[in-house]
């Protein structure tokens, strides 16, 4: 299979790494300096670097310059025309609606897609997207839930913004069209909330997840490039899956920073599972999990940086961290390791390699 997306690989993500710190720092200064004039800035430098404008609403293109990490190069629908999504239903996937949400990502040019209202959109099927979206739901109350439900395969520039995922289960084996000239069978899907696939240059930012079939999030098939930032997760089995196989050898290339997102209520594992790539997880708050949080396979590289983990009061399940199917000998040397994690009520974290 041709894979496309290894072009998005950095060639130095340690320097993108250090970038997220220089930011966050600037961003934590910035707040305790500004305390007393100011209460909007929160030392988050994605939410800083929009937020603090009343009249955000006036340039809300901006948003596109806010990423961090590994996915901040994602375009989005910048520079692209306004849609607004007017029509909630999703009655044809093949001739979709104009006013429809399914009608906006499947178009070919950049699209920056707002919603009129508050709506829950009950997708029929899979929505399939193009290349340079961005779904900005801020303003608006937006859910997205049914078959499917988001699949983003071999493209790339997607941001997806302030969007609750939930309750997707799987469907296909019909016809769905994926741009204005093509439509073609798909089989059935395996029930994600966002299912990226073979794509690159992605933020999902702002958004809630749960309830899903399979996997809230997962990132497979070579894709890289990806920041999931600002999340709330919960109310899941398998959370979060970064890589296809132990055997796909293309998902080394993977490059994914999980940032300041909030893994919440009743989840059990894969805070994220990685299976090779270099995953930096930065500022999150692990609440919850009943087996553990990040667990890994084939040698990915894990890099855990001002985490809290809160471990659950089960003193078999204190571990944040599991080599998935994997004997001790044979991951001692793998890369993972925990620089300003807090470790609440027990939780540890087994860090490996030569840089622990």
């Amino acid at each position: 299979m041709l894979n496309l997306t290894l072009a998005a690989h950095h060639p130095h993500p340690e320097a993108v790494v250090q970038e997220v710190q220089r930011k966050v720092n600037i961003s934590v200064t910035r707040r305790q300096l500004q305390q007393q004039a100011s209460d909007c800035l929160t030392g988050n430098p994605i939410d800083d670097c929009w937020r603090c404008d009343p009249d955000w609403e006036k340039d809300r293109q901006r948003l596109a310059d806010c990423a961090i990490g590994f996915g901040q190069y994602a375009l989005g629908g910048k520079g692209g025309e306004f849609y607004m999504v007017t029509d909630s239903s999703d009655h044809d996937v093949v001739n979709p609606a104009p006013g429809t949400l399914r009608y906006a990502v499947i178009q070919t040019e950049p699209l920056w897609i707002v919603f009129s209202s508050n709506m829950v959109i009950h997708l029929s099927e899979e929505l399939i997207f193009n290349s340079y979206k961005t779904l900005d739901g801020r303003g608006a109350d937006v859910h997205i839930t049914g078959g499917g439900c988001i699949t983003l395969q071999y493209i790339s520039n997607v941001i997806i913004h302030n969007i609750h995922v939930h309750h997707c289960y799987q469907s296909g084996n019909t016809m769905i069209r994926s741009s204005p000239t093509h439509y073609g069978w798909r089989t059935l899907s395996d029930g994600d909330g966002i299912s990226i696939f073979g794509s690159k240059d992605l933020w999902i930012d702002h958004c809630s997840l749960s309830h899903c079939k399979d996997g809230l999030i997962d990132v497979i098939m070579g894709s890289t490039g990806i920041t999931i930032s600002n999340n709330y997760f919960s109310h899941h089995n398998e959370v979060m899956l970064l890589g296809h196989s132990d055997s796909y050898e293309p998902d080394s290339g993977m490059q994914v920073t999980i940032a300041f997102n909030v893994f919440g209520k009743d989840l059990v594992q894969r805070m994220p599972r990685c299976r090779r790539g270099y995953i930096h997880v930065v500022n999150n708050d692990f609440t919850q999990w009943e087996m553990y949080a990040i667990g890994g396979s084939a040698n990915p590289t894990i890099n855990s940086q001002g985490n809290r983990y809160i471990a659950p009061t089960n003193t078999n399940a204190k571990e944040v961290t599991k080599r998935v199917n994997t004997a001790d000998k044979d991951w001692k040397d793998w890369n993972w390791r925990s620089e300003g994690d807090l470790m609440v009520n027990g939780a540890y974290f087994v860090a490996s390699g030569g840089r622990t």
